[in-house]
């Protein structure tokens, strides 16, 4: 079964529009885990316009089944990683002024600098992941990083899937099975949603863990947050 985690950016969101704590980030992570989510993700960025560096380490306590920490490993991000020490670190190659993560990492020209900042988080327990676009020869780099996963950007699937392309599966399926030989564990992430997951799960062999924010929220106002997690719980068997 492939494991939910929860991306709760979109409650830190909401809190800091109103300036309170007001969701509460911890009680809504608490929540989602008893819920049954098996995971938790955040993605601080450096402006800290939804998730805090504080709330990281405020978290940290609170998450019992598998922290998952996002983000641009530049020195503040590193630091904080390795202080926490999440169940694992996924790297994403966000510019300061995007919206949302845009892009998989150039694995091949930045192979040396995800080397070493992959040997220092796995120095110290924490397992690495790498962002990669559905690309043969990036997760063809990603293996030489030495990262223990990647994790297959999905918003060019779910936009395609949306306009009934079907075949917009294929390079994540070639993608899924290059990674399986290679030994890389598959994670997915990016506009994936109860409308898409069932048909992605079934196409992608091995995978472990998707992460989902946006549309999980966006689903659990009409539905509710629980009914909404078994909902992908079960798409997810």
């Amino acid at each position: 079964m492939t494991k939910l985690s929860v991306n709760i950016n979109k409650i830190a969101t909401l809190r800091n529009s109103r300036g309170g704590d007001l969701p509460n980030v911890v009680q809504f992570a608490k929540d989602v885990q008893r819920f049954g989510a098996e995971g938790v993700t955040i993605h601080p960025r450096p402006d800290e316009r939804h998730i805090r560096y504080q709330d990281a380490y405020d978290l940290k306590p609170e998450v019992y089944t598998e922290y998952n920490i996002e983000g641009n490993p530049i020195p503040k991000f590193i630091d904080m990683v390795l202080a926490i020490k999440p169940t694992q670190v996924t790297l994403v190659p966000d510019s300061v002024d995007a919206i949302t993560s845009n892009a998989g990492w150039d694995t091949i020209k930045h192979k040396d600098f995800l080397v070493e900042v992959i040997k220092e988080f796995k120095a110290n327990g924490i397992r690495t992941s790498i962002f990669v676009d559905p690309e043969v020869a990036q997760i063809e780099g990603a293996k030489e990083t030495g990262t223990d996963r990647i994790e297959l950007y999905t918003e060019a699937f779910a936009h395609q899937y949306g306009l009934g392309n079907h075949e917009a599966i294929k390079p994540y399926t070639a993608c899924a099975e290059l990674s399986n030989a290679l030994g890389l564990g598959i994670n997915a992430g990016h506009d994936l949603s109860l409308d898409n997951i069932k048909f992605f799960k079934e196409n992608i062999p091995g995978l472990l863990e998707v992460s989902i924010g946006h549309a999980l929220i966006s689903e659990s106002l009409y539905l509710g947050v629980e009914n909404v997690i078994q909902m992908y719980l079960q798409k997810l068997k």
